[in-house]
């Protein structure tokens, strides 16, 4: 499963962006305080959600490898801001279970490996930034 990915964001007014990859969309927001209109998570946030989501889908995997149910399994993150920077410096990841006599810590250093998220952002990855001018917006944009 190496295909390509597709994530496009289109700006909806104000701090508000429709996000739609596949045939899935959601509504990306700041909160009012922020001058958002609070329609939606932040992106930090949804970056935040993509690590959990995928670390959670990780655990789960690992575990029904082995016949091991984990009752309710949860994935938390939080995440540590550098004083006034527009940047976090810290990701604690806290996996919660049911596990009975199995070893949970063990399976969440096994699950590290089949977590997309986490080894992007244990990895060298490349970012580019690549602007391209439209001779006029398409129909649906603001």
């Amino acid at each position: 499963m190496s295909e390509a990915r597709h994530v496009e964001a289109r700006w909806q007014g104000e701090l508000a962006a429709a996000v739609t990859a596949r045939d899935h969309e959601l509504i990306a927001d700041e909160p009012e305080t922020y001058g958002g209109g609070n329609r939606g998570m932040m992106p930090t946030e949804l970056f935040f959600a993509g690590l959990a989501s995928c670390f959670c889908l990780a655990v789960a995997h690992v575990a029904a490898k082995r016949d091991i149910e984990l009752p309710g399994l949860r994935v938390a993150v939080d995440a540590e801001r550098v004083g006034r920077e527009l940047r976090y410096s810290r990701l604690r990841v806290e996996v919660a279970a049911a596990s009975g006599e199995h070893d949970l810590a063990a399976l969440v250093e096994r699950a590290k490996s089949f977590c997309w998220v986490s080894n992007m952002l244990a990895s060298d990855l490349e970012v580019s930034y690549v602007p391209v001018v439209l001779d006029s917006p398409p129909g649906d944009a603001r």
